[in-house]
């Protein structure tokens, strides 16, 4: 195995180069322009791309936990991976004492050098990133979004801290809701019934992953049936990408392809199919020779092999026996 460092120049190098396969990680634009690449050449490729995870909050879920997962999976590593809760939509019953809980339990974050053991939030990885967190936000809130805790720029840590942020009464027709944001940053919306949270949950072009919260069993797995995402955890996210054995991977603008798991392994082989006749002594049945019979037995020797029922089989036989005494065959 080799590490090369670099930026796009070294991308692109690696495209042109002599490989079997490239795998991928990064962001849809880029994404894109590897995939190009890579089609010129029909070079496969496996794209791990964007994300804007939804989290779906049921009438009966537990608020306690689900308020601090939902805080765990916004802000760990500042946001700042593609399977962060980026959506969270809680049933109407449940919304406000859920915004509440939230804003209260990020009061007690503690946000500074991310090498210190105390401290839960670390600083955004460049000036670029946060501008886009700040820039998503500010429009949210323009069109009506709720502040409630953040939506500002922790100067006096340094250039790239960004405040955890909590904002409600977002819509799918913000930014925020639509674009990647990769950053600290817990959009909330109400819904009604599970048909609505569905429906929010699917309204984007992004279908990496997804969680859903309840306590009970069958409804989430019910939900999570219909979410259009590679991996729904029930009142869990994120920790999937942990689980060895499990695939890795999106729908949509989320990329192609899978890693981890035995799908991931089989990502990584080429695929040889060896047929053997175990009978070679007998010429084909399908091979030239054909005639005015030859139609009603080639029909009686698929029946014989893919019909259904015995009686059916039999009758395939009966028809195909001609097919091996033909006095055309070549």
């Amino acid at each position: 195995m080799q590490v090369v460092i670099g930026e796009g120049p070294i991308g692109a190098a690696l495209v042109e180069s002599p490989i079997d396969k490239l795998i991928f990680t990064g962001s849809v634009a880029t994404g894109k322009r590897v995939g190009e690449a890579a089609a010129r050449r029909l070079l496969p490729v496996v794209l791990e791309l964007g994300g804007k995870d939804p989290m779906i909050v049921l009438d009966d879920a537990n608020l306690e936990i689900a308020t601090s997962g939902a805080l765990w999976g916004a802000f760990m590593n500042a946001g700042q991976t593609c399977l962060s809760v980026e959506r969270c939509y809680v049933h109407r019953s449940l919304y406000a004492p859920f915004l509440e809980m939230c804003r209260d339990k990020i009061g007690r974050l503690r946000v500074g050098n991310g090498i210190d053991s105390e401290v839960e939030i670390g600083p955004m990885i460049h000036a670029g990133q946060l501008r886009i967190v700040e820039e998503q936000v500010n429009d949210a809130v323009a069109r009506g979004a709720r502040l409630l805790a953040g939506g500002r720029r922790l100067a006096e840590l340094g250039p790239n801290f960004y405040a955890p942020t909590l904002l409600a009464d977002v819509n799918n027709d913000m930014r925020l809701m639509q674009e990647e944001t990769f950053g600290p940053v817990l959009p909330v919306a109400p819904f009604d019934t599970d048909d609505d949270a569905v429906r929010l949950a699917n309204d984007s072009q992004f279908g990496l992953a997804a969680s859903v919260w309840t306590r009970d069993r069958l409804r989430g797995e019910a939900v999570a049936r219909r979410i259009k995402a590679g991996t729904v955890m029930l009142n869990d996210m994120i920790s999937c990408f942990g689980i060895a054995e499990a695939p890795h991977g999106g729908f949509k603008q989320s990329g192609i392809g899978r890693t981890h798991g035995e799908l991931g392994l089989q990502e990584m082989v080429q695929t040889k199919y060896v047929d053997v006749d175990l009978v070679p002594a007998i010429p084909k049945v399908w091979w030239f020779g054909y005639g005015k019979e030859y139609y009603r037995q080639m029909s009686g020797f698929v029946d014989l092999l893919f019909a259904r029922g015995w009686a059916a089989k039999l009758k395939g036989a009966l028809r195909s026996a001609g097919l091996f005494r033909r006095s055309t065959r070549i």
